[in-house]
This record gives C-alpha cells, structure tokens and sequence, in this order.
C-alpha cells in the first residue's frame, strides 16, 4: 500500500514537472461543422479524380486487349483497386453527411433553446415589478372611472333650463291649425272651379252649295267608263 502511494505520489511529481496530459477545450459546434464541410469538399475533389483514374484505365484495357494481357489485365486491376476506394469514400460522406445535419440541428436547437431561455429571463424581469392584485385593482379603478365619464357625458348632453316655460297644448292647436290648413289645400287643387264656354252663335251657317248637274253626270259618266273596262 507504501508503495503504490509513493508511485502514484512520483508519477504526479513528473506530471507536475514535465506537464501531463492536457484535456481539450471542447469543440464549438460550429467549427466542428466548418471542418466536416472541409473534409467533404475534400473527399469530393478526391472522388473526382478517382473516377477519371477509373475511366482512363478502363480505357487502357480497352486499347491493350488481347493485344497485350498484361498490360491489358494490370490496368484492369488499377480500375478496381480504384473503385474500391471509391466506394470507401461513398461510405465516408454518407457518414460525415449524417454527423454534419446531426450537429447543425444540435446547434439550432441548443441557439433556440438559448433564446427561448433569454425571453424566459426577460419576462420574469418584466412581472418582477407587478403584483396582480395590484393589476385587479388598477383595473376596477379604470372601469370606476369609466363609468363616471359616461356619466358626465349623459349630464352634458342633456342640459337643463332650455326648454323652461313652453306650453305643449299651445303647440297642439298650432300643429292642428297647420294640418287642416294643409288638408284645405289638398281638397282645393283635387276640385278645380268649372271652365265657362262661351254661347252658341245665333246666326245660321251658310248652306254647302250643290254641285252642278253638268259636272255631276260627267262623273257618272267617267264612272261607267272604268266599271265596263273593268268588266272587259
């Protein structure tokens, strides 16, 4: 048991002395996101190389063929080797995609949740002040007062000492005097006084004077004319 203390008691001397190890500030969110982005972009760039490696050496092969194997057969293997690792870095951004949405939305919920804290903060501050009996109070004063302006206001618009001394029966009969006047009026324009015609005259009109007897058979004759051309 000694001796374990005094082991443990050097190893903290040398740790004092030459500095042990440290522990790293933890990571801010948004950095730890700015690096995936780096290293996706990366990745990409270098995927995009490897899918040229893999089509120029499948173009090797097909210009090789059976002309030579070897070459044919080694640029063959080159393609896949290097779709292999195309495949590794297709596994690589999947993950870094996934881990990058996975601190993004970390990140805006724990922003959100910081807001909703401040708001929380603020508002406490805000009712500090108030006590809500003092609210309920303030409130039947203003509804008190209320209702005393409404009151004051039906005072003023009904003022007293106007209408002192005015004889409401006076006021009847002149009402009824002006409604026969106007009745009078109505029953003279619906009967008009009679229209006088002046007398017949006396003297006799002159009698219509008869047609000669010449002209008369002239036209009895034209008469005949026409009925027997008719008839023809």
């Amino acid at each position: 048991m000694m001796r374990r203390n005094k082991a443990q008691h050097k190893m903290s001397l040398f740790g004092k002395i030459f500095g042990g190890k440290k522990q790293e500030p933890p990571t801010n969110p948004q950095d730890a996101i700015q690096k995936l982005r780096e290293t996706e972009e990366m990745l990409m760039k270098k995927q995009d190389f490897l899918e040229k490696k893999v089509t120029d050496e499948k173009a090797n092969a097909v210009k090789y063929g059976t002309k030579n194997k070897r070459l044919a057969l080694q640029a063959l293997n080159r393609k896949r080797q290097f779709e292999k690792q195309l495949n590794h870095i297709d596994g690589v951004l999947n993950t870094i995609e996934f881990q990058r949405e996975a601190l993004e939305n970390a990140s805006t919920n724990a922003e959100v949740l910081n807001v909703m804290g401040q708001a929380s903060k603020a508002l406490k501050t805000a009712h500090n002040n108030m006590d809500i009996d003092q609210v309920h109070d303030l409130m039947e004063d203003i509804a008190e007062q209320q209702e005393v302006a409404n009151e004051i206001a039906e005072a003023i618009s009904n003022p007293v000492g106007f209408n002192t001394g005015i004889d409401e029966d006076d006021l009847m009969r002149e009402l009824e005097e002006l409604e026969q006047e106007e009745l009078d009026k109505q029953l003279l324009d619906a009967n008009p006084a009679p229209v006088s015609l002046p007398d017949a005259p006396r003297v006799a009109l002159p009698s219509v004077p008869s047609r000669p007897a010449k002209v008369a058979a002239t036209a009895d004759k034209d008469l005949e004319d026409l009925e027997s051309w008719a008839n023809a």
